[in-house]
């Protein structure tokens, strides 16, 4: 026992040094010099924050949707970690992004307390956002909703973020590095889960190995998506800030062979879903599942725009 009169005193008063990002969380980059890398544009690196965090953030409310609808508890709480991860990696980046460019930031109500990170989730419409397609559908409650197929999306993202992560740990750019960093150790858990469950469902019953392969069938032809270089990526890569998401795609592929084949599944060979009006998510060319989901993750924050939460 403690002399405390409760065990939960350890958490309050003025020592906050328990806490990985402080307990007021009004800067998530409070202390971080943001200061850009010399011959580095600005408004380049702001756009490729707003791609990385956009993929974090959607991605992460299609996942917190599984909360008390997954399979089981342990389930359910390891898919909310993922998406609490996930949502703390768009914090950072698009806080970045701010500070990097402030004109990228929605203009609000005069003297709006709101943080320019919030803003930037709650008061950008669909064609703003630069996320990729492969992290808008619903798993949970859409036509194809369904855990094998929340897996098989789960496997190709986090596969091709840890790949990403692993490279932009040498960002010029410190804050990216730093985000990095601490990524990469949250992301290969999020690849571990899916890859362990993907095999699972693929050697278990006759009815989750066909789900699962329901599943690869509606996600795989997302999956190119991830490795097309848009001019802004190649731009960042040139300048020594990012990466150019093309030269990822041996390690994913070779990373996602050795899963499917543990699990005993063919490579799949199917068309993939082709440009929209001549761009894809990363020029804000969105499906049409986007916009509920945006609906729904920014109706309240619209409804009270001076609100703080």
């Amino acid at each position: 026992m403690t002399d405390r009169e409760s065990v939960y005193d350890g958490l309050l008063g003025e020592d906050t040094s328990q806490w990985a990002f402080g307990t007021s969380f009004e800067d998530p980059l409070a202390g971080v010099d943001i200061t850009l890398p010399d011959d580095v544009d600005a408004p380049v690196l702001a756009a490729y924050c707003l791609m990385l965090g956009d993929d974090a953030l959607v991605y992460s409310h299609r996942l917190s949707q599984w909360a008390s609808n997954a399979p089981d508890l342990e389930d359910d709480i390891a898919l909310s970690n993922i998406a609490l991860d996930l949502l703390g990696q768009a914090r950072l980046l698009l806080a970045r992004a701010a500070a990097a460019d402030g004109t990228c930031v929605p203009v609000l109500l005069q003297g709006s307390p709101v943080p320019a990170e919030d803003a930037l989730a709650y008061f950008r419409d669909e064609a703003d956002f630069r996320n990729v397609r492969l992290v808008e559908p619903d798993d949970v409650g859409g036509p194809a909703g369904d855990f094998a197929v929340t897996i098989v999306r789960l496997l190709l993202f986090s596969t091709y973020r840890l790949a990403l992560m692993e490279r932009l740990r040498s960002s010029r750019d410190p804050v990216l590095a730093a985000v990095a960093v601490k990524a990469v150790k949250e992301v290969a858990y999020h690849r571990d889960y899916a890859g362990r469950w993907f095999v699972t469902l693929a050697r278990g019953t006759e009815e989750s190995r066909r789900r699962l392969l329901a599943g690869l069938g509606s996600v795989w032809p997302l999956h190119d998506e991830l490795f097309g270089a848009h001019p802004v990526e190649t731009l960042v890569a040139e300048q020594g800030v990012g990466v150019d998401p093309s030269t990822l795609a041996t390690h994913v592929d070779v990373v996602l062979a050795q899963v499917l084949s543990a699990a005993g599944v063919e490579p799949p060979t199917l068309a993939q879903v082709g440009p929209v009006a001549g761009g894809t998510g990363r020029d804000g060319r969105h499906s049409e599942q986007m916009g509920r989901l945006l609906a729904e993750m920014q109706s309240v924050a619209r409804a009270h725009p001076s609100g703080l939460w």
